[in-house]
């Protein structure tokens, strides 16, 4: 799928990546890489609201376990999450979420096929002017629509 393609549905979906002005800078076997401008994501001190960071940060790791599902009906919630704020952000806000293994990927997969539920921890990191500022761990966890 284009990021073009991905950024369309974030924006139909969750209605905030669009006031946020989220882009997909990038997807592929390795990672998937989502940006926002910092103009209407900044707090009072003109660096990057928290939230903002947070809100990009979960959203790297649900899109990069509904690409890899393939499957546009299925519910991906976040159980647990954490952060760690680092660094102020104070340009463009950069969430890189990197693909688990192929072992752990598909035993994911084979789990949601079987369950209908599966779960797994994704770590992801926002980076700026080459230092991590922000470190995220989620765990997340796909659920097949019932009825």
């Amino acid at each position: 799928m284009a990021p073009r393609e991905i950024e369309e549905f974030f924006h139909a979906k969750i209605p905030l990546t669009a006031a946020m002005r989220v882009r997909v800078e990038s997807w592929d076997e390795r990672q998937l890489v989502v940006t926002a401008p910092l103009e209407p994501n900044h707090n009072h001190l003109g660096t990057a609201f928290g939230g903002s960071l947070a809100a990009l940060l979960v959203l790297a790791g649900y899109g990069l376990l509904w690409l890899e599902l393939g499957d546009a009906e299925s519910h991906i919630v976040v159980r647990k999450s954490s952060f760690e704020y680092l660094l102020p952000v104070k340009g463009s806000l950069r969430a890189i979420c990197p693909r688990p293994s192929r072992e752990v990927m598909d035993e994911f997969k084979q789990a949601f096929a079987r369950r209908g539920k599966a779960r797994l921890e994704l770590h992801a990191t926002i980076e700026h002017e080459g230092k991590t500022a922000v470190e995220f761990r989620g765990l997340f966890v796909a659920l097949r629509p019932q009825g």
